[in-house]
């Protein structure tokens, strides 16, 4: 069991302190720039609220940060200790952040897509390890694999490419979604006529090497019906322009292959 701080109080902060809680570790602290975030998270950990870092406890044994990228810098330069054992959650961040600040220091990544009204099973969630040291990198793998049924150690160039691979598959892929949604609207239809389609597509992914199971016009070059749909967007030239990038891509990556 760990004494645990956690330096934030949005998706990331509110899933793995939940987990971290549940894996039987102590959460001293939670600490935001805005008090009632830091309040609200902590009192479904039964942890303290704090908005000021000079009020950390001494006691925790990891101070976990999770914020947004470009606020991890100031959150070091402002952390009062120097031996403690500090740890970001970025995929794209790289180890160097620490840099001149800590000594005993690491990366902490959960690769999922978190938001506050949508439980996770942490268990499935792969965890991405970095340490400043052996020692270090021993620690955290063993706090990992108490959350997680896979944890793996990657470096930060390793951990960059993931974040951007991780992008393509679950972000673009949302936003398609919603594009989806919008077109769907616009034409009188309700989004849960796709919804059987996502899912089997999601399900295949599972088991199949995507490029195996790809189907559409592009794979096909289907030439008539991509000149049809061309022509449907005609109205709206961003998504024309989208979904022209996005064919010529398939085809070019399917007459490569």
């Amino acid at each position: 069991m760990m004494k645990v701080v956690l330096l934030g109080s949005g998706n990331v902060a509110t899933h793995l302190g939940q987990a971290l809680k549940s894996a039987g570790h102590q959460i001293l602290q939670v600490w935001s720039r805005t008090f009632e975030n830091a309040q609200q998270l902590a009192v479904s950990l039964d942890a303290s609220p704090i908005s000021d870092l000079e009020s950390l406890s001494e006691e925790a044994e990891i101070y976990i940060i999770s914020v947004s990228d470009n606020a991890i810098p100031a959150v070091c330069a402002q952390f009062p200790f120097q031996d403690k054992l500090i740890v970001h959650t970025s995929g794209t961040t790289g180890l160097d952040v620490f840099d001149g600040h800590l000594n005993r220091c690491g990366v902490f990544y959960p690769l999922q897509t978190f938001s506050k009204q949508r439980a996770v099973d942490f268990q499935k969630v792969p965890m991405l390890i970095e340490g400043s040291s052996t020692n270090v990198t021993g620690d955290l793998l063993a706090l990992a694999k108490s959350l997680s049924h896979k944890a793996v150690i990657l470096n930060s160039e390793q951990r960059k490419a993931l974040h951007v691979a991780a992008v393509f598959a679950c972000n673009f892929s949302n936003h398609l979604y919603s594009i989806a949604s919008e077109i769907l609207s616009q034409n009188k239809m309700d989004f849960d006529l796709i919804r059987p389609l996502i899912e089997e597509t999601a399900a295949k992914a599972q088991t199949f090497n995507p490029q195996e199971v790809q189907t559409g016009p592009a794979v096909r070059n289907d030439q008539l019906t991509l000149a049809k749909h061309f022509e449907f967007l005609k109205d709206q030239p961003e998504l024309r322009k989208i979904y022209q990038l996005m064919s010529q891509h398939i085809i070019n990556f399917y007459q490569k292959s």
